[in-house]
């Protein structure tokens, strides 16, 4: 289940499980140190880690509370015997009742002497009033200087003109599985809590964003270590502890946390110090995992790579020549396994810089040189344009196409209207399926709408009829269908009967 906590909760994906968010500490040292032992234990590392952790205390105004009575319940005419009575009874009973105000703790670290501090976005979100607390228990007032909520951090800065001791970030890319890491934080309001344990697992996506590349540890976090630091042997910050997998209605933790990388964590750092603000690569795609059947449609020998569903007019990738249904193999020199790798590697490039891409289209790889667009510029600015409608052709009857087992219609405005097609869509709709036939195996509705075949768009009915009749001379067993769902475009891969 998800239960919510006095401190802050996340969900990970659909798990039917209790995520509770970790409140956590970042700790830090002015110098590096040499590498600790495992023999020698972890007591004089954590010693010169500690000063440089800090408690973030938050404040968030009341939101008022359900009304007692409907206001002016008793709302009598003037002059009435009872008026007095009841218009105090009105002001004390009627209308919303006020909360006291929230207070939540979480955790942070001083990443620079000047006095940055790094902690979780949740756990300053809505925050009126933020305060870092030192290992002296020593009180400062801080300010934000700038929040990422896509990847969980922000960036605070202490209202003083002292020097800190800061911590440095890692290589979190050299961090492996089974290798040792510190946790310091505050659980449960406690305070310069030292937990230590291992990597248990890299790359984890726990569905709490679109960039999630999380590691995972054992080391024990709990409600409050969230901000907190994960540190390596070498006093370095490898990890930013987020949130925790638990069953327990308490939250406490069993062995699952989860932090974000500092090799991602690193990079929105800099920026929110440099910018007070993110700026991320963007290039105007839909894009999907690439299957063994789209793989073998494609005459893709390996199922490697991002495919393409869907390219914004107007943006980055089509005034590149990137067209739906080509695959991304490579990205800036970097091998794309797939859709969440393409996401990551994009947004961390440099908006406005040219990077070249090596896609697949029609059974060969081809390079493409591609100028990066910003992504906060493009939502903020909502520069999506739709499309304008096509009218199809002379196809003004139905088509069925026996082998993949479906029959389609031309786009009519009472089909539009019945399905809830949106005008600038185009294609054929699919007003009949076969049981059993590879349209319904494959997952096919009525009123899906047929917009491309293979790497081609279609009209109409006979576009479709004709695109299938080259495939199957070809002695193809399997077609690619491009696919209107809703909003989005999907590529599905069909065995031909």
């Amino acid at each position: 289940m998800i239960k919510n906590t006095p401190t802050h909760m996340r969900t990970i994906g659909a798990l039917l499980t209790t995520v509770v968010v970790a409140l956590g500490f970042f700790a830090s040292v002015s110098v590096a140190q040499a590498r600790v032992s495992i023999e020698e234990g972890f007591a004089d590392l954590s010693e010169k880690l500690l000063p440089s952790v800090v408690n973030i205390s938050t404040t968030q105004e009341p939101r008022r509370g359900p009304e007692r009575f409907p206001p002016f319940m008793f709302n009598l005419p003037p002059g009435s015997p009872f008026e007095d009575f009841f218009r105090e009874f009105n002001r004390n009973f009627g209308g919303e009742t006020p909360k006291p105000k929230a207070h939540s703790l979480g955790s942070g670290f001083i990443i620079d002497p000047e006095g940055y501090v790094v902690t979780n976005h949740h756990v300053i979100a809505n925050a009126t009033e933020i305060k870092v607390i030192m290992q002296d228990n020593s009180e400062f007032e801080a300010e934000v200087v700038g929040r990422d909520e896509k990847t969980d951090i922000a960036l605070l800065k202490i209202d003083s003109d002292e020097k800190w001791p800061a911590v440095s970030f890692g290589d979190s890319d050299k961090t492996r599985v089974g290798d040792w890491v510190l946790a310091i934080g505050n659980p449960f309001g406690l305070g310069g809590t030292v937990t230590a344990g291992i990597i248990s697992a890299r790359a984890r996506d726990i569905n709490a964003g679109p960039y999630d590349d999380f590691l995972q540890t054992d080391a024990p976090i709990n409600s409050g270590n969230s901000g907190g630091p994960l540190f390596n042997l070498d006093g370095e910050v490898v990890g930013i502890n987020t949130a925790i997998y638990s069953p327990h209605p308490s939250g406490g933790s069993v062995g699952i946390g989860f932090a974000v990388p500092s090799k991602l964590a690193q990079n929105v750092v800099d920026q929110l110090k440099r910018l007070g603000h993110i700026e991320r690569g963007w290039l105007g795609v839909r894009i999907q995992s690439v299957t063994p059947e789209i793989a073998e449609s494609l005459r893709l020998g390996d199922v490697t790579g991002t495919l393409i569903s869907e390219v914004e007019k107007g943006q980055p990738a089509e005034r590149a020549g990137i067209r739906a249904g080509d695959i991304i193999l490579e990205f800036n020199e970097q091998a794309i396994d797939g859709p969440r790798k393409l996401q990551r590697v994009v947004a961390e490039t440099k908006v406005n810089t040219e990077v070249d891409v090596i896609i697949w289209r029609d059974a060969a790889r081809k390079a493409i040189t591609v100028e990066v667009g910003n992504l906060e510029k493009h939502e903020k600015a909502n520069l999506r344009k739709r499309r304008l409608p096509q009218s199809n052709r002379d196809d003004d009857e139905n088509i069925v196409l026996d082998s993949v087992g479906i029959e389609v219609a031309p786009l009519s405005q009472e089909l539009r209207q019945r399905y809830r097609i949106a005008a600038d869509v185009n294609g054929a709709v699919i007003v009949n399926i076969k049981r059993q036939s590879p349209a319904a195996k494959a997952g096919l509705n009525l009123g899906n709408v047929i917009v491309g075949v293979g790497q081609n768009t279609v009209r109409g009915p006979k576009d479709i009829e004709k695109h299938i009749d080259r495939i199957i001379k070809q002695d193809k067993k399997v077609i690619l269908f491009l696919v209107r769902f809703g909003s989005n475009n999907r590529y599905l891969a069909l065995k031909l009967n």
